[in-house]
């Protein structure tokens, strides 16, 4: 299970401030809202698992269907084409204007 990002950066303090504003703004529907968000943080847990259990089976399961290993189809000569051959521009070498020098 991983824990949410910011809450292992909250102190005391800082969640006794959070308890007290959620006080404030919901007041007698705090349990009611506190149950509400924990059903809802167990049907997006089971979503997950759902989806997790669906990748698992379909990458993992080995499939044994005809539509899964579809054979090649031949390819077709007459359709086949071929880039003409390069050939390089001929023109004559020219004199380089750089001087190379090599130390060592």
């Amino acid at each position: 299970m991983f824990p949410i990002a910011f809450i292992g950066s909250l102190g005391p303090a800082e969640m006794l401030f959070v308890g007290i504003i959620a006080l404030l703004l919901f007041g007698k529907k705090l349990p009611e809202v506190a149950r509400s968000l924990g059903k809802g943080v167990i049907e997006f847990k089971k979503g997950l698992r759902g989806i997790e259990d669906d990748i698992d089976t379909n990458v993992y399961s080995p499939r044994n269907d005809a539509s899964s290993n579809p054979r090649p189809t031949p390819i077709d000569e007459s359709v086949v084409t071929s880039a003409p051959k390069f050939e390089p521009p001929k023109t004559e070498p020219t004199e380089s204007h750089h001087s190379e020098t090599f130390s060592q």
